[in-house]
């Protein structure tokens, strides 16, 4: 990508250490990783078969003109252990960390997550590197659709039981992921989610609303492709 050490740092490329320039140089992956990849792969393949939030996020991305293909799109890579993906705004592909995603649903929910930033990326024209209210809003966003503040998923974590804890979860997970990928303070870093928190924990697009299961998230699917249905019958 041609970025210096301190850019690697700042805009968080040093998480995915793949992410360097002789990675696409044609070379393949070390046969020590091949059964990482594999499933990695295989993961990535049933997650965009067959979840409704994927399939959602895939349809809208299509229908605004940014049509995924897997093998252009998404890259199974090794990354720094205390990330599971992330989408690379300069190449337009999502990275998804096969040393550290083991699950399907953890697939399925990083899947989800990313995809929401490729489709913020699309139809809002993001500007990543260089607006800090942009990348808090997406990350806002992709906390509060994705499923990572499902009940479930929040229970596993031993992290539920007080009032209004999904806006606390989005908020937090925001918060995290901002720190984790630009050199900002803690306390910067609150100001800024603070101020587009409301604005942005408010916009479902494309679900229509907040997806808290897969079969809410099934429920909006159904809807978003009766969409047109709906509009010639009036």
């Amino acid at each position: 990508m041609g970025e210096t050490k301190e850019e690697e740092e700042q805009y968080g490329y040093d998480l995915f250490p793949e992410r360097k320039a002789e990675k696409f140089k044609g070379g393949s992956i070390g046969k020590s990783l091949f059964t990482f990849n594999h499933k990695c792969q295989v993961m990535l393949q049933i997650a965009v078969d067959t979840s409704p939030y994927a399939k959602l996020l895939l349809n809208a991305m299509k229908s605004s003109g940014c049509k995924v293909f897997k093998d252009r799109h998404f890259s199974c890579e090794d990354c720094d252990g205390t990330v599971s993906g992330g989408f690379d705004a300069a190449s337009s592909q999502i990275v998804l960390c096969q040393n550290n995603i083991h699950q399907q649903s953890h697939m399925t929910r990083v899947v989800t997550h990313e995809l929401i930033h490729a489709f913020d990326h699309c139809r809002a024209h993001v500007d990543w590197f260089n607006n800090f209210r942009h990348l808090a809003c997406s990350e806002i966003r992709a906390a509060n659709l994705s499923g990572d503040c499902a009940f479930r998923n929040e229970a596993a974590r031993f992290n539920f039981g007080f009032k209004q804890h999904h806006q606390e979860c989005v908020r937090g997970r925001a918060l995290r992921s901002i720190l984790a990928v630009r050199n900002i303070s803690r306390k910067e870093a609150e100001k800024i989610v603070d101020e587009v928190f409301d604005t942005c924990f408010n916009d479902h697009a494309p679900f229509g609303r907040i997806p808290h299961s897969k079969k809410d998230a099934g429920f909006a699917y159904r809807d978003y492709e009766n969409r047109d249905r709906y509009y010639a019958n009036l």
